[in-house]
């Protein structure tokens, strides 16, 4: 099977992972970009085992305030190093899931981690989390969330 760039980059643009894991999945997946998907999933959280021992010493908080005023979130992700908390993604990353959490309105980090991201539909938090441990080689891990509501639920 012959691996072409274009699918290398597709598959880059979509997850963030390096070029080479990125080949090495699509060539086990023998072209599947789904299936190199998947794989590049599994190998996420495998990543994420193995880090699961590192101290968790940065990170960064976002907030989500929706446009009518009348629900918003603070979420804290963690991470190892500043140099992770700093970067635009990380930053955003955690944006995108104070977003769910004020839509969604879970009641714990459990039930949080469980849920299909809205903005990202196939993928849970939790799989979003895993993709930014593995894209940036550290533990990455939901800390606390608030959701605030002037409305009742």
């Amino acid at each position: 099977m012959n691996i072409t760039a274009e699918q290398i980059k597709t598959l880059r643009t979509q997850t963030g992972v390096s070029v080479m894991q990125c080949r090495m999945a699509l060539e086990e997946a023998g072209g599947d970009e789904k299936k190199a998907l998947e794989i590049l999933r599994e190998k996420s959280a495998e990543i994420v085992a193995k880090k699961s021992g590192r101290a968790l010493g940065a990170g960064t908080v976002a907030a989500y305030i929706h446009t009518n005023g009348n629900v918003g979130a603070l979420v804290e992700l963690l991470c190892e190093t500043d140099f992770v908390a700093k970067n635009d993604l990380f930053r955003e990353s955690t944006r995108e899931i104070a977003m769910h959490a004020a839509a969604m309105k879970p009641a714990s980090n459990e039930e949080l981690l469980a849920q299909e991201s809205f903005k990202r539909p196939g993928l849970t938090i939790n799989q979003i989390v895993a993709e930014l441990s593995q894209k940036f080689g550290e533990r990455v891990e939901l800390g606390r969330f608030a959701v605030f509501s002037s409305v009742n639920p």
